[in-house]
């Protein structure tokens, strides 16, 4: 057997060099190179010259830990006789070959190891080949357990999941998600289904990502976007208001998305994953998510149709239910609606009647007023002219006049059962007005009686005359007291209400939504179903004859009515009653407007001039001389022609005081409208003892019209007219 050390050096080369697809590299019992082939620095690119001297750690990955795996090699070989490895080798270059490699050892004549020699194949296309094999069948493995699942799987949400998982398990993103082509009204917003890789929290504080040249081609279907730095690309970073990822947004270099295209054409979305790196995506994985997306929409696609399929079914199941139910319960439901059918046209029925008493007492009261003012006005002119000596005359003029007030009185509560009395509502706290009246209520029940009031925090305003709204308290009082004979306790509260539409169909002219309630309650007798049905009726009463005129709740009734609110009634003998009055909410707020004082029994300024136009020639009588009395120069007329005849040849007139209903064809305010047209200055009261059309809409006095309602008093007339006069 020959050593090494029996060939000369030239032939030992020359045997070396001979195998140039091999590399073939001697080393000493120390690892130092002795001998490099040509083939090695075909392999590895370092020469003779360079390596000669050199170990082979240069020619090892640091990352696997170069210097153990030589020693390893080497112990093998002194061990084993012979040292082998396979692994990714270094070049001169930077390149890296796959390389299989053995070590054997070289002995002398007396079979000691005197130096090693190291055979290293270059196996990188085979290696390259068994990886691209290798990753085709994992892909192959992914989309096949993908298909699978997706083809058991009915729930949407679900199948978009195992797409979007499995797309980062295929491409090696870092994380993955998929975005629903949902277009916002502004034309640029998706909305976000999955995310696989990562929590949602990274994206959740992010807007949705927008139709800029990045996103578009895959929401628009045009293909698949695959780019090594997305940083990088031509049309990233375009958009404001951060031209590219906003900040604290996760690292996208590597970027791939493909859309998601339903069999109709649709785009259902799209398929996005990123990598932190660069370059981490190749035509492999290209190709695979374009599978994989292929196999999602039609998976997605049966899931939705399988979802409407199920809404389908649900439907009809609930639609045969239904059914069941409606026969089963068909009669009782027929009974139930003619129930609500009855007490309907009961309510309705009620309702016409209270309507047809009103429009009764209302013209009575209107003809009744007429009478009152010439009695009240010319009682007044007795009174003011009668000898002071005439003791027996002025008590008997004086006492008349009592009487007179108390029929004008009484004539207000039917115009306000009647609905036809004109109401100046204003802005209202009924919490602040219910407290100024503490005193009159104490006052009005005695010490007998217990008061307790229940105010609700943050209580709406509602919109109301407030003397009425005062006055329909008092009433509500008396009548209270006037059921507790032996002392007991009214309890008036407050609170916020709304009424429903299923409450508003049980009442007749109930409107449904935001009322203020004042409920004032009790301890008294309390009344009967019967009894119930009658209360607002004018003139019923339960008191003693002589004890009451049966007008005190037909006044409160009509004044919620007026006011566009509903008033109830609850009672139980030998329990108590309690009314409840509800008035609607003031949904715009406005400041009271503040009144202004008159001063008393004022006179006219010199060269003042009034047309009085009234039909009723006592009236018209009364009203003329009055207001000559109070020096003022008077003009006449019965009705709307004669009065703008007197304007003509007059000329000069300061005001028109006139009646709002008028024989002639026209009504006071349209008098007043023609005579603005003579004379664009000229001021205008009217009066009226019943008023429901020209002046007055919906029960409240119309803005900036001046009012004084019959019978008025001498006083009332001068102030009223001087008020006008002067503002």
């Amino acid at each position: 057997m020959h050593s090494v050390s029996d060939f000369p050096a030239e032939r030992l080369q020359q045997i070396l060099d001979s195998a140039v697809d091999t590399g073939i590299i001697m080393l000493d019992l120390e690892g130092i190179i002795t001998g490099w082939s040509k083939g090695a620095e075909r392999l590895l690119g370092w020469s003779q010259t360079e390596m000669l001297g050199q170990t082979l750690v240069a020619i090892f990955p640091p990352e696997d830990g170069a210097a153990a795996l030589l020693a390893t090699e080497l112990a093998d070989a002194r061990s084993k006789g012979k040292g082998s490895g396979e692994g990714w080798r270094l070049q001169k270059d930077g390149g890296r070959i796959w390389a299989v490699g053995e070590t054997t050892p070289i002995l002398n004549d007396d079979g000691h190891i005197i130096g090693f020699v190291k055979i290293l194949r270059d196996r990188t296309e085979q290696r390259e080949t068994e990886i691209a094999l290798r990753e085709r069948t994992r892909a192959l493995e992914i989309l096949n357990r993908a298909g699978a699942a997706l083809a058991r799987e009915n729930d949407l949400e679900k199948v978009v999941q195992l797409v979007t998982d499995a797309g980062v398990e295929l491409t090696g993103a870092q994380f993955g998600a998929f975005f629903y082509n949902l277009v916002n009204s502004a034309g640029e917003s998706y909305l976000l289904y999955t995310l696989s890789g990562v929590a949602r929290e990274a994206f959740s504080k992010f807007p949705m990502p927008r139709n800029t040249e990045v996103f578009a081609p895959t929401f628009l279907g045009e293909g698949v976007v695959r780019s090594d730095d997305i940083t990088k690309d031509a049309r990233y970073g375009k958009n404001a208001p951060h031209h590219g990822m906003p900040e604290g947004h996760l690292p996208v270099r590597s970027y791939l998305a493909v859309p998601v295209i339903s069999r109709t054409g649709e785009v259902i979305g799209g398929l996005f994953f990123g990598h932190s790196d660069v370059g981490v995506f190749d035509e492999s994985s290209e190709s695979g998510l374009a599978g994989l997306a292929g196999e999602a929409a039609v998976a997605m696609d049966n899931a939705r149709l399988f979802e409407a399929a199920q809404r389908e079914l649900q439907e009809r199941r609930r639609a045969e239910a239904a059914l069941k139910d409606l026969n089963t319960n068909l009669e009782n439901m027929v009974k139930q609606k003619t129930d609500e059918l009855t007490r309907n046209a009961e309510a309705l029925r009620q309702a016409q009647k209270m309507e047809a008493i009103g429009q009764l007492t209302g013209g009575v009261a209107h003809d009744f007023n007429n009478l009152l003012q010439i009695i009240v006005g010319n009682l007044d002119t007795l009174l003011r002219n009668l000898p002071e000596e005439s003791g027996r005359f002025r008590r008997a003029a004086s006492q008349a006049m009592t009487g007179a007030r108390r029929a004008a009185a009484l004539t207000q509560r039917l115009l306000a059962f009647a609905r036809r009395q004109p109401l100046d509502p204003k802005p209202i706290d009924a919490n602040s007005l219910i407290r100024g009246m503490s005193e009159i209520l104490h006052r009005t029940l005695g010490e007998i009686f217990q008061i307790e009031v229940v105010l609700a925090a943050g209580l709406w305003k509602t919109e109301a005359d407030p003397n009425e709204l005062e006055s329909a308290l008092l009433n509500l009082a008396i009548n209270a007291r006037d059921a507790m004979q032996d002392g007991g306790k009214l309890t008036i509260e407050t609170f916020n209400a709304h009424l429903d539409e299923a409450y508003a169909s049980m009442h007749a002219e109930v409107l449904p939504g935001q009322y203020i309630a004042i409920s004032v309650s009790d301890t008294g007798t309390g009344m009967d179903s019967e009894t119930l049905s009658h209360v607002f009726e004018p003139f019923f009463t339960t008191k003693d004859q002589g004890k009451g005129t049966g007008l005190g709740l037909s006044q409160v009734y009509g004044f919620v009515k007026q006011s566009s609110g509903h008033v109830k009634i609850y009672s139980e003998v030998g329990e108590g009653t309690t009314v409840k009055m509800y008035l609607p909410r003031l949904s715009v707020e406005r400041a009271d407007e503040e009144g202004t004082e008159a001063q008393a029994l004022p006179e006219a300024a010199a060269g003042e001039v009034v047309l009085v136009v009234e039909d009723d020639p006592d009236v018209r009588s009364y009203s003329v001389e009055s207001l000559r009395e109070l020096g003022y120069h008077v003009l006449e007329a019965k009705d709307g022609p004669a009065a703008l005849q007197t304007l003509l040849s007059h000329g000069k007139v300061d005001l028109i005081f006139s009646d709002v209903v008028l024989p002639g064809g026209m009504s006071g305010a349209e008098v007043v409208v023609k005579a603005r047209e003579m004379i664009p200055t000229i001021k205008a009261l009217f009066t009226t003892g019943y008023s429901r059309n020209a002046i007055v809409h919906h029960g409240r006095l119309d803005k900036g019209v001046n009012l004084l309602t019959k019978p008025f008093s001498f006083e009332e007339l001068a102030a009223r007219v001087r008020d006008v006069l002067d503002h």
